[in-house]
């Protein structure tokens, strides 16, 4: 008994250890980066003051970059430099520069920067202040790491969903992020399935892509989008002596839904959606509880018909999508062309 609890103690404190240094390097990080900004901005002042021509600015950080490498060493580069100077320009559009203190770091800075300076040198080349904003808020909100929002923007997370949505949802993806509201805004049209490896013109089953998909379940996770959590693979239903399999089930916490997914190669057929309505229908009547709202189905395929889609549906359906998946990253503009066919 003395060791179990010896060693709950012991668990505790190494527990408020690994707390306090997270926090520590929290802190850090986030004076680093109010630090870069304020560099940037004194870059920026020192250039104006000087009337700046092109010749000069390039000097003044040249010389700036000596100075700061050979009294701090490592991380003052020209380059570096240049990316802080860009940082201030970016970030300081919306605030007046005479709010911002010439002597001492603003406090409202702190609660400005919430990421870390690898974060923002990533976001500072998104051009489209909204679509910086929207990458900025998801990547706090859900705690991505610098590979994930590299991810998640070359994947074009934006873009497919400003491309499903009216204007006054899109205003809202730039000042609050995804909020899941409604099913629909759960769904994504195409899902971009990359990281799975499977070439895009290759020959493979349903049972592969979900074994994939299995593998790599955390980050299938991610491009599901808030709340998800996985539930099971080949879930068995069974009435009047017949027996179906759901190829995945999730459910989505946000939303109080079990979320239904089915895999399909090729063509989706009006028979695929029938499936699916009556997987949403067991589900509904047999599994979920009261305080839970409706289940939603969601069919993964190479290939859809909007119009087979549209007349096989309920014309207020809320509870089943079809989304097309793709296996390779299409650029943006073949993103723009595939969801608008």
């Amino acid at each position: 008994m003395n060791q179990l609890q010896n060693q709950k103690f012991y668990n505790q404190i190494v527990n408020l250890l690994q707390e306090a240094k997270q926090q520590v390097l929290q802190t850090v990080n986030q004076t680093m980066v109010i630090t870069y900004f304020e560099i940037g901005r004194m870059i920026v002042e020192e250039e104006q003051k000087g009337k700046i021509r092109a010749e000069y600015g390039k000097s003044l950080l040249k010389n700036l970059s000596k100075v700061l490498t050979k009294q701090f060493g490592k991380g003052f580069s020209l380059r570096n430099l240049e990316q802080m100077r860009k940082f201030f320009l970016v970030y300081s559009k919306t605030q007046t520069l005479s709010a911002i203190s010439k002597t001492q770091i603003p406090k409202t800075l702190h609660r400005k920067f919430n990421l870390s300076w690898s974060h923002y040198l990533t976001l500072i080349r998104i051009e489209d202040e909204n679509e910086r904003k929207f990458y900025e808020i998801e990547a706090s909100n859900n705690n991505w790491s610098v590979r994930e929002l590299k991810r998640q923007y070359n994947s074009a997370l934006y873009t497919r969903l400003t491309l499903s949505r009216d204007k006054e949802k899109i205003k809202e993806l730039s000042t609050k992020g995804l909020l899941l509201q409604n099913p629909k805004d759960a769904i994504k049209d195409p899902y971009i399935l990359e990281f799975i490896g499977l070439p895009e013109n290759v020959t493979y089953s349903e049972n592969e892509l979900e074994q994939k998909i299995i593998d790599k379940l955390e980050h299938f996770l991610l491009e599901l989008g808030n709340g998800f959590t996985f539930v099971a693979r080949q879930k068995r239903i069974s009435f009047d002596d017949k027996h179906f399999r759901i190829d995945l089930v999730f459910y989505n916490r946000i939303l109080k839904s079990f979320v239904l997914i089915d895999l399909k190669i090729g063509e989706l057929k009006h028979q695929d959606i029938g499936q699916m309505q009556m997987y949403v229908n067991y589900y509904d009547r047999k599994i979920r509880l009261k305080d839970e709202n409706k289940t939603i189905g969601i069919i993964l395929c190479q290939n859809k018909s909007e119009a087979v889609v549209e007349y096989t549906l309920p014309e207020k359906n809320e509870q089943i999508f079809a989304s097309k998946y793709k296996t390779i990253l299409p650029s943006k503009e073949d993103l723009k062309l595939l969801i608008r066919e």
